[in-house]
């Protein structure tokens, strides 16, 4: 199987698009909140389109990809950045389970353990072209296996295409490390049993967290939205 990572339905452009509407709006930096950061835990790294903002925050960031070819992309990008590292591994909150992974049309932006579903109602053009079978792993096994100290990363940046609670549960016994947790998050069934906005929200305050952004970027005719959460622990 081969992907496109180039392709796109442009990720970087509109995640570009969004942080300027963002700014535009509320008068103040989505990404501000990086000031703040030692490090950040990127899960769901993609090809690391914002590899140079956390370059320029003097960031040590640790990347975490599980497609194959969008890894190899993924190391390439960030390879003049040394305080930059990636991990090819699919996270869930168990280890050892065989996982597929639905490898999607736009660079596997989109891609995703779970069926597509009410996705289609946003993004038509967005399918799967192909499969990965993955062994499952907590971000805690990963970490560990990679010898990091989490305690030098204080925040989680999360895109995994509604496993995120998943990814937060198997990585429950380090979640006091994080002052910040940045997720994308659906109130409608994009994804087939993916995590909605409210659980999601509902688990974090649970633990110690509160929303401090909540910005739509994408809106369903039929209703719902996608939004960007940004939580930081009380």
């Amino acid at each position: 199987m081969r992907i496109n990572v180039k392709n796109p339905i442009s990720k970087p452009l509109a995640k570009l698009g969004r942080r300027v509407k963002r700014l535009f709006r509320s008068g103040e930096d989505a990404d501000h909140y990086l000031t703040k950061c030692r490090g950040v835990i990127h899960v769901g790294a993609n090809t690391g389109q914002e590899r140079d903002i956390y370059h320029r925050h003097g960031l040590n960031v640790i990347w975490v990809e599980p497609i194959p070819e969008v890894y190899d992309a993924l190391v390439a990008h960030i390879a003049e950045h040394p305080r930059q590292r990636a991990i090819r591994a699919l996270v869930t909150d168990r280890d050892g389970e065989i996982k597929v992974l639905n490898v999607a049309n736009n660079g596997g932006a989109s891609s995703s353990i779970l069926d597509l579903h009410d996705h289609k109602d946003i993004w038509p053009s967005v399918h799967y072209v192909g499969k990965v079978e993955c062994v499952s792993k907590t971000l805690v096994t990963i970490l560990a296996e990679a010898g990091i100290d989490p305690a030098e990363y204080d925040a989680l940046v999360m895109d995994t295409q509604g496993s995120e609670l998943l990814v937060l549960k198997g990585a429950e016994p380090w979640l006091h490390h994080f002052k910040y947790i940045k997720t994308e998050a659906a109130d409608f069934e994009a994804y087939r049993g993916c995590v909605q906005l409210d659980e999601l929200v509902a688990f974090l305050t649970a633990r110690g967290f509160r929303v401090r952004r909540k910005d739509r970027f994408a809106k369903r005719s039929e209703g719902g939205a996608y939004f960007d959460l940004l939580l930081d622990r009380k």
